[in-house]
């Protein structure tokens, strides 16, 4: 199946993305909604990633991690919740080209970058509760250093290959996007191109990204488990699944949420729609919470801040 006579991608100067199929009226709430949340995911992370830096005692292998996990979860927001905005208030909800393929490569590398910084932080999980001992030898500074740069790499040949793919296709008479950002699914749908490569090429990144994350983060719990079980006390035993349970409802949280995303039916665009904002949204506005909310050490550091602050005051 070639190309259905429709204009090649190169005479596409521009895209409508639909964004929610509701009432005019309701497009204030949406805006109000998408601005409140999107501030509480500023608010959030950026708070988080200031406490980490600025605290010494926090100046260890896993905040290093959730610094910039919490980078991370800023940016792919700050990718799509702007420009979402925007087209809520606007009558003209276009996008161009050039930038609906930039927020599609910079929304992918942040989402797989994600993906294995999660499984860096279950690796250093592993490493701090089965071999604590030799904790600061493993998990040194240049290993997490690496760990980190390694994600990125992931996330950056991740996203070249799949905006190479999907934005040279060739695209039918329709321009309009039925999501509130560039989604690769919908912008596929306008195409006119045989997929068939698009879906292989798209099907190997997807299992070489998730199979990796995945195994890394159960094997790692699997071990945590066995050494956690093992441990005579219930106060030990305790202390040591705390020190987890965080990292595994952020990882919960995120693959969760972008399961139901491609597993809800396409037939139901607007659950899609509504399932995305989860974890484009959601899940980042949560995660410093979780991390906050069940962490003593984040706690603590927070109120040295505050402590600080009062008595200069």
């Amino acid at each position: 199946m070639g190309d259905k006579g429709a204009g090649n991608h190169s005479d596409v100067t521009d895209f409508i993305l639909v964004g929610f199929r509701v009432r005019p009226e309701l497009h204030i709430l949406l805006f109000l909604l998408f601005l409140l949340v999107y501030g509480v995911v500023l608010l959030g992370n950026i708070s988080m990633i200031g406490i980490i830096v600025t605290d010494s005692q926090l100046n260890t292998p896993m905040y290093f991690f959730l610094g910039n996990l919490s980078f991370i979860d800023l940016s792919y927001s700050t990718v799509i919740a702007p420009k979402a905005m925007v087209n809520f208030m606007s009558e003209k909800r276009t996008v161009s080209f050039v930038g609906c393929a930039a927020q599609f490569f910079f929304f992918a590398l942040f989402i797989v970058t994600e993906g294995f910084v999660l499984a860096a932080m279950a690796y250093d999980r592993f490493i701090a509760i089965c071999n604590p001992l030799l904790y600061s030898v493993h998990m040194s500074r240049r290993l997490c250093t690496q760990l980190v740069a390694g994600s990125y790499f992931c996330g950056w040949v991740s996203s070249i290959l799949q905006v190479s793919i999907t934005f040279s296709v060739s695209f039918c008479a329709s321009r309009v996007i039925d999501h509130f950002y560039c989604d690769s699914y919908q912008i596929e749908k306008i195409s006119c191109s045989n997929l068939f490569v698009n879906k292989m090429v798209s099907l190997s990144l997807a299992t070489c990204i998730i199979l990796p994350t995945v195994v890394v983060i159960v094997v790692s719990y699997m071990y945590i488990v066995t050494t956690v079980l093992k441990i005579p006390s219930s106060e030990g035993r305790k202390k040591a699944f705390s020190t987890c349970s965080s990292h595994l409802g952020v990882v919960s949280l995120l693959y969760g949420t972008v399961s139901f995303v491609y597993l809800t039916p396409p037939s139901n665009p607007e659950l899609r729609k509504v399932a995305s904002v989860f974890y484009i949204l959601v899940t980042p506005m949560l995660n410093p919470l979780i991390y906050s909310l069940r962490n003593k050490d984040v706690k603590q550091a927070l109120r040295k801040i505050l402590w600080n602050k009062k008595a200069l005051s």
